[in-house]
């Protein structure tokens, strides 16, 4: 089942991080892989799940093996990749990251 479509700000961050021929497949794996399919995440929106897809985006670095892998945790246990992303211990911290131009 695929998630929300993806909010304006994680296709700001998206974009920033990948380049141009990577971004439609990073917007479908966040969409398919990193949305609603999550545990526990059912019932949110593509806002609320900008915490969770922003994690995913800062730890790939904008490279889609490691998108893939930072996805794949989010699969085991999410909570595993906010805690790495830096935003476990704030419901609003994500919303401070700017990733670096690539």
């Amino acid at each position: 089942m695929a998630g929300p479509v993806l909010s304006a700000e994680t296709l700001k961050r998206l974009e920033i991080l990948f380049k141009e021929e990577d971004r439609p497949v990073a917007a479908q794996l966040l969409e398919d892989e990193c949305g609603n399919n999550l545990p526990f995440l059912e019932e949110l929106d593509a806002h609320r799940l900008e915490r969770f897809r922003f994690a995913a985006l800062k730890l790939s670095g904008g490279d889609l093996d490691k998108l893939r892998e930072a996805i794949k945790m989010a699969k085991v246990d999410w909570r595993d990749l906010l805690m790495m992303a830096g935003f476990g211990h704030s419901l609003t911290e994500h919303e401070r990251w700017w990733p670096q131009k690539i």
